[in-house]
């Protein structure tokens, strides 16, 4: 039911799209040309803005809902969104119902869902651009030339969490340097009675990081290009390849044993503990970590390395905590005030909030905080090198995670996961009038 709600939650966000871009043949740079970007401390005294946030980032803009209420008088509400999030605000936002601003993923494929042309404000000249780290200025947030999404943190990295403790018990002296080591280092582990690898079946949504690491090559040879104009399948030999692979390794006994009923906590605790070696996993998963210990005790136990076939690089996956985007409300003067909101954000309230979000800075004249911890220091210098998931490249998002979570559990071969994705792809493609659909 969640799968099929979800489905017609996009399809119905795609159609709409199709048919404003049919009735509304002037919009495009006309409606979305640079608007003027307020001082940060304008007064704000009487306005009020709501700000969409999930669960997991409704914490995240504390520190700079105080310094700009403080600094304008400004009257900022945060409002929590159930999940799943997605499609709680597309389906909000299809009936009318608008924030000033709201956590976003900032991929082509989730803007398009949110028909940014119609509903955002374009952030085009945003004053903070020009202090954005080279690497990461247009690294995600823009849909056909325009930017619509303002990143906040660095975007998540598909790659290997490790024990080091386990590596070094083990005689581990340095981590895989391509695809064949990082597999021969966990049969290696397993010869040693060692569980390789940790995977969270029973929470089926990581499950796409396995398959999606070992498309790095790929993508970054035009996969997804090719996906998105129906020149390439997920039932073609390369997808199917990786999805093949990936269940190879599962029967091989390479994974825990209780890989049908495991947890995200039940993951981040084997890690943790020892009880496993390795997890394929995003940013998110080390915030568990930090949860549960301390930045020294991090440092000592837990490292990271990207990994795709041909060597150590990441696949990036800027998901809803990296980056909020500005609707288009029709009050001019609360538009104005979400601008000067981000502009503040990204501004002269950066640096308390990287200090106290604990997290990589974007800007080199702001210094990231000693106390992030240096698995995510790795994470962060990955991303010059990284290449864009299926998420950041492909124009829609199928459930491969929940098809995979079915072969996890026996009710999917790989041959019907492939097929269901595919699928489901040239169906959203299709809705949003996408070539050769």
């Amino acid at each position: 039911m969640k799968k099929a709600l979800k489905v017609a939650a996009v399809l119905a966000t795609a159609a709409s799209f199709v048919l404003t871009g049919c009735s509304d043949p002037g919009s495009g740079s006309q409606n979305n040309s640079p608007a003027a970007w307020p001082a940060a401390d304008t007064d704000l005294k009487g306005t009020k803005l709501t700000v969409w946030a999930a669960q997991n980032s409704n914490k995240v803009p504390d520190s700079v809902v105080a310094g700009f209420e403080k600094l304008t008088g400004a009257e900022i509400n945060v409002v929590t969104i159930p999940d799943p999030y997605e499609q709680g605000v597309q389906t909000k936002v299809a009936t009318g119902d608008k924030p000033d601003l709201a956590f976003w993923q900032p991929t082509g494929s989730q803007l398009t869902a949110l028909n940014a042309t119609t509903n955002l404000q374009s952030l085009e000249g945003a004053p903070w651009l020009d202090s954005t780290k080279p690497a990461l200025k247009d690294i995600t947030g823009i849909l056909d030339k325009t930017r619509y999404a303002a990143l906040i943190s660095t975007p998540a990295v598909e790659g290997v969490y490790y024990n080091k403790e386990v590596f070094e018990k083990a005689g581990i002296k340095s981590v895989p340097a391509d695809w064949d080591s990082f597999i021969k280092l966990g049969r290696d582990l397993k010869g040693q009675g060692v569980t390789p690898f940790y995977e969270m079946g029973g929470d089926r949504w990581a499950t796409q990081w396995w398959v999606q690491v070992q498309l790095a090559d790929a993508a970054k040879d035009g996969l997804w290009d090719r996906v998105n104009t129906n020149k390439e399948k997920f039932t073609d030999p390369t997808i199917q390849g990786a999805i093949n692979t990936y269940n190879d390794l599962i029967k091989e006994g390479l994974f825990n044993e209780d890989i049908k009923t495991a947890t995200f906590e039940d993951q981040g605790a084997a890690l943790l503990s020892g009880k496993a070696a390795m997890a394929v996993q995003v940013n998110s998963f080390f915030s568990q970590l930090q949860a549960q210990s301390d930045t020294e005790t991090l440092n000592k136990k837990i490292g990271f390395f990207p990994i795709a076939p041909s060597g150590n690089v990441g696949t990036f996956i800027p998901d809803q905590s990296n980056a909020l985007v500005a609707f288009k409300t029709g009050d001019a003067k609360r538009e104005a005030a979400s601008r000067q909101l981000l502009s503040y954000w990204l501004g002269q309230g950066y640096g308390d909030f990287v200090t106290a979000q604990s997290t990589v800075s974007l800007q080199d004249a702001v210094k990231t905080p000693g106390t992030v911890p240096n698995a995510l220091l790795a994470v962060s210098d990955s991303l010059g090198t990284s290449v864009g998931s299926m998420q950041a490249e492909a124009i829609a998002n199928p459930d491969l995670y929940i098809f995979l979570a079915d072969m996890i559990q026996g009710t999917k071969t790989p041959e019907e996961v492939a097929k269901a994705t595919q699928d489901q792809f040239a169906e959203l493609a299709k809705a949003q009038g996408a070539a050769g659909f």
